[in-house]
């Protein structure tokens, strides 16, 4: 982990709650000078730890109400450079992990209904050559989302 004092992680946890928050509302969060936010943020960029601004959109408000996991495995490792290949440029794939066990990668997918779900199955996952087995989970409901990084090691872990 990279050398971070206790103000760069207060403003790492502000910004990734409101990264339109201003400089002058961060500065008197942390209780320094706007002009020394900016620089901290400016370093903090500089150096990879904050790699982007994004909005946050409702799934829901744009129609993209299923959400599932896939979990794709095959046998042969010359499979892996195809699959990725076929998924890069895949919108409706919105993280893709890489799992220990049985299988070898676990999709996280958004589409609109069962038919788009089967059509990314159809025609994407399953037509990379190699591809030998997927399992689908669909999810009823979520109870926690974000994409929050923690800032602090939690009691229970040291």
């Amino acid at each position: 982990m990279a050398d971070l004092d206790r103000i760069d992680l207060t403003l790492i946890e502000l910004l990734q709650t409101d990264a339109r928050m201003s400089q002058a509302a961060l500065a008197k969060q942390v209780g320094l000078a706007p002009s020394s936010v900016n620089e901290r943020i400016r370093k903090l960029c500089e150096n990879g730890i904050i790699s982007g601004y994004h909005a946050h959109v409702s799934p829901d408000a744009m129609g993209y109400q299923l959400l599932a996991f896939l979990y794709v495995g095959w046998d042969d490792p010359a499979v892996e450079p195809r699959f990725l290949a076929a998924i890069a440029g895949e919108q409706s794939v919105i993280e893709a992990h890489h799992v220990t066990g049985a299988w070898n990668y676990m999709l996280k997918v958004r589409v609109k209904n069962t038919r788009a779900l089967e059509g990314l199955l159809a025609q994407v996952i399953k037509s990379v050559a190699g591809v030998k087995r997927t399992e689908t989970i669909i999810v009823l409901s979520s109870a926690k989302e974000t994409s929050i990084v923690p800032t602090r090691e939690p009691s229970w872990a040291r």
